[in-house]
């Protein structure tokens, strides 16, 4: 792949650069501030579907990852590069207990078995003036409410093009860009962008926005967002965090989304349709949605409380970047499995955000629930658990006018990172969750997830 040849040579000049530059000859930040680092992850993943002829998924694999990020050279403008490599082992599964075309896991062969290694590469250069920086290329992972890459998988989801992020104002940080492709987490092929259900793509995603701090304790927020041929989408945010004492804390974080259709998609051009996540749509296959949620968490030591509620509007979904159905250049995968790796599941900037479902369909109502626990104040430092419950009313069936369903999830997870000696580091994390899905179309579920993750900086 081009991509991954780009990545490599970037990489090993880098490293020859460090192993021969004279530091006279260095140039001021560029090498001295680089940071070069090896990632490992090593992920079990169980998954049983309890729909008639559901596979039970049974799956780990190993990847790697080496990360290279540099300094900036000298002068009013600096410039840097950064670089990515993976490289990832399927070490088990068995006939069976892997997902095949559309897996989120790991990338199948035409004969829908699992691959047993992959690799692949990139890297973006970055340029830098005053307290501004712009990164053009590959290797990106936005961290914004209008897009979430993922990285809940054994491999990140990256994307390419431009942004830029500017600190210039006091308080105030302004985000903006425009992307073009998307690698995802169960692949090695990058995709044009596009939405669920639709099989045509766009290589236009443009956002604009920003976070101000108007106290310490008070932050708004405001973004934009359009995919061409798709959707426009407006986000509104506002965190809070009111002190109450030693140990004590209350926040309060309002979201909003509005979200409606732009060019094919308004027209009914085939291929650019939006399946409102399998629910109801008033103008079928059209974006319209507004999405609001409430969220307050009360802090007391050790302990976190936290309770809240979302609504999804009854006119359609909850819409976001999802291109598992189209290739690079925006056309429909091959229907012989020969490209039908996962490029889709970007995570939601919403707390119903799941281990299994989202809670996302038309006129869908979720109040939802969290307790986690830090053990560091019991001496146990790097040790935290949580346990949370969702549940969703009134979505509005897809077909039946006045017939609306329910759907629930449970989750628990333990983590805990080493904290010292030759391990200091080492995380290990379950999740455990049951998902419910009452005459959704939706298969109800039970997943298991273990993962080891353990990172290493050589700089």
């Amino acid at each position: 792949m081009k991509k991954q040849n780009l990545a490599a040579t970037i990489a090993l000049a880098v490293l020859s650069l460090h192993a021969q530059a004279d530091d006279a000859a260095k140039p001021q930040g560029f090498l001295e501030a680089s940071k070069l680092s090896l990632s490992s992850r090593t992920y079990y993943n169980e998954n049983d579907d309890h729909s008639a002829g559901g596979i039970n998924q049974r799956e780990t694999v190993e990847v790697v990852k080496l990360d290279y990020k540099s300094g900036f050279t000298q002068g009013m403008i600096g410039v840097g590069i950064d670089a990515q490599m993976i490289y990832g082992l399927h070490l088990e599964g068995g006939p069976g207990h892997h997902l095949g075309t559309g897996s989120t896991i790991w990338p199948s062969d035409r004969d829908n078995s699992a691959q047993d290694d992959l690799a692949r590469g990139d890297a973006n250069v970055k340029f830098r003036l005053s307290k501004t920086e712009l990164h053009v290329g590959g290797a990106l992972a936005p961290q914004l409410p209008i897009l979430l890459a993922n990285d809940s998988r054994p491999m990140p989801q990256n994307f390419d093009g431009g942004m830029i992020t500017s600190k210039e104002i006091d308080n105030l940080t302004l985000n903006a860009g425009q992307l073009e492709h998307s690698t995802g987490r169960a692949s090695t092929n990058s995709t044009a962008l596009s939405v669920a259900g639709a099989t045509k793509g766009s290589n236009q995603f443009r956002y604009a926005g920003g976070d101000y701090k108007v106290t310490k304790d008070l932050t708004v927020q405001y973004y934009y967002a359009n995919l061409e041929d798709f959707y426009k989408q407006h986000f509104f945010g506002l965190v809070h965090l009111l002190p109450l004492g030693d140990e004590q804390s209350f926040k309060t974080d309002l979201r909003y989304f509005n979200s409606s259709s732009d060019g094919k998609n308004s027209s009914d051009t085939a291929g650019y349709a939006f399946n409102n996540n399998g629910g109801y749509a008033k103008h079928a296959g059209e974006v319209d949605n507004v999405t609001w949620s409430t969220m307050f968490t009360y802090q007391l030591g050790g302990s976190k409380f936290l309770l809240g509620y979302q609504s999804v509007s009854d006119n359609g979904g909850f819409v976001a970047l999802n291109q598992g159905n189209v290739t690079a250049d925006g056309k429909p995968l091959a229907k012989d499995g020969s490209n039908s790796e996962d490029n889709g599941g970007n995570s939601y900037y919403l707390y119903t955000n799941a281990l299994i479902g989202t809670f996302i369909r038309a006129g869908e109502d979720t109040s939802f629930g969290q307790y986690s626990y830090d053990f560091v104040r019991l001496g146990v430092p790097g040790l935290s658990v949580f346990v949370n419950y969702m549940r969703g009313n009134d979505i509005k069936d897809a077909k039946l006018t006045g017939v609306t369903h329910t759907e629930w999830e449970r989750d628990a997870g333990v983590d805990y990172v080493i904290q010292s000696g030759y391990l200091k580091g080492f995380g290990t994390s379950l999740r455990t969750g049951s998902y419910h899905a009452g005459g959704t179309g939706i298969a109800n579920q039970d997943q298991t997830r273990l993962i080891f993750n353990y990172t290493y900086n050589f700089l």
